[in-house]
């Protein structure tokens, strides 16, 4: 009997599946060249495996074909009262899509489909953050003479390097697979996202929370910005030349009166890392309730005063011999001259901030430099003059000897040898230590005094940690981790001296530099930055900023405001304006995921979402940092379309990318690397097998039941 019509395979269609029979040998004759088609076999259309080549080629025909741009939208037109929203934390828009991109974009895409599979709409805009220091200093370094450019010059190269990163990350995503719709995204330089995160300013700054103040903030000197604590690094390795200096003892503690006759000198001995800070110093501190010790010197005959708990050690590093005269728990009422400014002196003053783990117990306070330095100044009145200017220079009130010297360079080298040529310094050496780093610019901090803009977190962490505890956060540890960095943290720097960004709506006197920011202010600002943006602060005359009343006293400051965290201000629909989930990368504890916390609990008393979830980083395949002086960074658009040596970077497809993902444990470091993608190609051939062997049954079971209905 003949088969049934079409049950036969097609002529020239693709035969070597696995599962099916090769094709009948044609003998010498040809003479069983007739049989061909009437032999039984099974096909199938979906091949068990296609070669590298053809993979990423078999995708875009899959996505074309199976309508995945019209996805997302197909499911939001679904009626179902169930609703699942992921906020998309916002990536920044300063550089190619790389892989860590990949798995977090793909594991929200995973979570998505999930729920859309589950019956439910899904809510999902994707975002970008195209503000701020990563995108002005990544679009700065490919101009020429970057600056002399004005104000909105650096804006419009900044907005136009955002806007190519934005293309090249959003056609990665959508190569991807990632389910959203791409023409409906937000960008934080749309005027209305602008506009609302002026609304959360000002909701935030009527109720108390935002304030303005002089006082020590990190600052970059290569960015020549103040920074946000999240925003450092920190170099394991980093050198700082530190120094062991005696400050002169002015006046003698009552309870070492009696040991110390007047008949040879004595001292503080002091430790500092940071030499170039002696010329702020202002006090010396000791730890209250601590036993100090006067030794003598049995070369020099000198006396010191140092932490009785650190004379042994002291001794041995300055390879002197100590002769402990007495000991006392209280240096209450000492004084001190300072080590090179005559006539400056330097009081000894009891702060629990001092420690006996280094160092000689005795610690040198410069209140411009130090957060707790301030704190002994605020408290004792003390001066909190800065005397280094944004560069990280030492301005003109540092004197002729430092002016115009680089803190970090020259200038430390110049404070070292005035010490040695007022007698003051007994050795230097090299200290490798923990140091701040700026993350974008890699280049070392300092801690500057200078006026800024505050959240005062110390005001708001109490309600926000209590919110959080109702939050759920996957994996559970993780929530500990976010509130001991909640309860570290007691301020937060908003301001930034750069022009890319949203600016601070403030209005200055300009005699006495008096805040002028209200309801009436504001309305008027946010009403301009939704019709013309945020340029609008740099091209508009004040008198158009400004009612007519005010603007002839008042002045415009350009410092931008980083007030990360409001994009639930203007993504989250309904009134509650809270999402289900928020998912992102372990660095977002004490980023994204604490900023909108904290402008959430600030502005309406309420988290901004239900769940977190934290995911690890991406590591190389034997769990080391990526690197291209390594020569394992891996490039998600590689590991798609294959390299320029297909033998060396095969292309995997993106298939494989996203299997890399869903089967990795993701609460953790996730490695990648050839090994690893050649698992997931194997594992991903195995379920084409599975499934191509499936087909092959089916059309078998369909021409049986054709060839008995004949």
């Amino acid at each position: 009997a003949q088969p049934p019509s079409g049950s036969a395979p097609r002529r020239g269609e693709e035969r070597a599946v696995r599962g099916a029979a090769p094709p009948a040998r044609r003998s010498a004759g040809g003479s069983d060249s007739r049989y061909r088609d009437t032999v039984l076999l099974p096909h199938s259309r979906f091949p068990a495996q296609l070669p590298g080549r053809l993979q990423p080629e078999a995708e875009l025909e899959t996505q074309q074909k199976c309508g995945f741009s019209e996805l997302y939208s197909w499911q939001r037109q679904r009626k179902t009262k169930q609703e699942f929203c992921l906020h998309d934390g916002p990536p920044y828009a300063n550089g190619d899509p790389h892989v860590g991109h990949a798995l977090n974009k793909i594991l929200k895409d995973i979570t998505n489909r999930f729920y859309m599979m589950r019956g439910y709409k899904v809510h999902y805009m994707p975002g970008w953050d195209c503000h701020g220091l990563p995108i002005e200093l990544k679009a700065l370094s490919e101009v020429k003479g970057a600056e002399n450019l004005s104000p909105m010059e650096i804006r419009r190269k900044a907005r136009e390097f955002a806007e190519r990163a934005i293309e090249k990350q959003k056609s990665a995503f959508i190569r991807w697979g990632v389910m959203a719709d791409w023409a409906n995204c937000y960008r934080t330089f749309d005027p209305k996202y602008e506009a609302n995160q002026l609304r959360v300013f000002y909701k935030m700054y009527d109720k108390g929370f935002i304030y303005q103040d002089y006082k020590p903030v990190f600052w970059s000197p290569s960015a020549k910005t103040a920074l946000a604590e999240a925003e450092l690094e920190y170099n394991e390795q980093h050198v700082s030349r530190s120094v062991y200096m005696k400050f002169p003892l002015l006046k003698s503690p009552p309870k070492l009166t009696s040991v110390i006759d007047g008949s040879s000198p004595a001292s503080a001995l002091v430790w500092t890392t940071q030499p170039w800070t002696v010329p702020a110093n202002q006090a010396v501190c000791y730890m209250p309730d601590s036993a100090y010790s006067i030794v003598k010197c049995t070369t020099t005959g000198e006396h010191f005063i140092l932490a009785a708990d650190r004379v042994e050690s002291t001794a041995a590093i300055l390879d002197m011999q100590f002769e402990v005269m007495s000991t006392c728990a209280d240096l209450v009422d000492g004084s001190c001259a300072h080590p090179t400014i005559p006539g400056r002196v330097s009081p000894l003053l009891p702060a629990n901030h001092v420690t006996m783990a280094k160092g000689t117990g005795l610690v040198h306070t410069a209140p411009a430099h130090g957060m707790e330095d301030y704190s002994v100044a605020s408290h004792h009145q003390l001066p909190t003059d800065c005397l280094v200017d944004e560069g990280g220079f030492f301005t003109e009130a540092a004197g002729p000897e430092l002016q115009n010297k680089n803190v970090l360079e020259e200038g430390n080298e110049a404070v070292i040898q005035m010490l040695q040529a007022a007698g003051s310094l007994l050795k230097e050496e090299k200290y490798v230590h923990s140091y701040p780093y700026d993350w974008r610019t890699k280049k070392p901090m300092i801690i500057r005094a200078s006026k800024q803009w505050f959240v005062n977190t110390a005001s708001v962490k109490a309600t926000a940690q209590e919110v959080l505890k109702k939050v759920k956060v996957i994996p559970t540890s993780a929530v500990n981790r976010m509130l001991e960095m909640l309860d570290r943290r007691t301020f937060w720097c908003i301001s930034r001296q750069r022009c890319w960004g949203v600016p601070i709506p403030v209005f200055y006197q300009k005699n006495t530099g008096e805040c002028l920011i209200n309801s009436d202010t504001i309305t008027d600002v946010i009403k301009i930055v939704e019709q013309q943006g945020t340029d609008a602060w740099w091209t508009l005359p004040i008198e158009q900023l400004l009612s007519k009343e005010h603007y002839r006293v008042f002045c415009l400051r350009y410092l931008i405001i980083v007030l990360l965290g409001t994009s639930w201000a203007h993504v989250l629909e309904g009134a509650e304006q809270r999402a289900d989930t928020y998912l992102e990368g372990k660095d977002q504890l004490g980023g994204w995921f604490q900023s909108s916390l904290l402008t959430s609990v600030a502005a309406r008393k309420k988290a901004p979402y239900k769940t977190l979830v934290v995911h690890g980083f991406t590591l190389g395949e034997k769990g080391e940092k990526m690197s291209k002086s390594i020569g394992n960074v891996v490039d998600p658009d590689v590991v798609i379309n294959g390299g320029e040596d297909h033998t060396k970077d095969p292309p995997y497809g993106a298939d494989v990318l996203r299997w890399w993902v869903a089967e990795s444990n993701v609460f953790t470091e996730v490695l990648i690397g050839p090994v690893v993608l050649n698992a997931a190609r194997d594992d991903i051939n195995k379920v084409r097998a599975k499934y191509a062997n499936t087909c092959l049954k089916s059309e078998v079971y369909r021409n049986r039941v054709r060839y008995l209905k004949m």
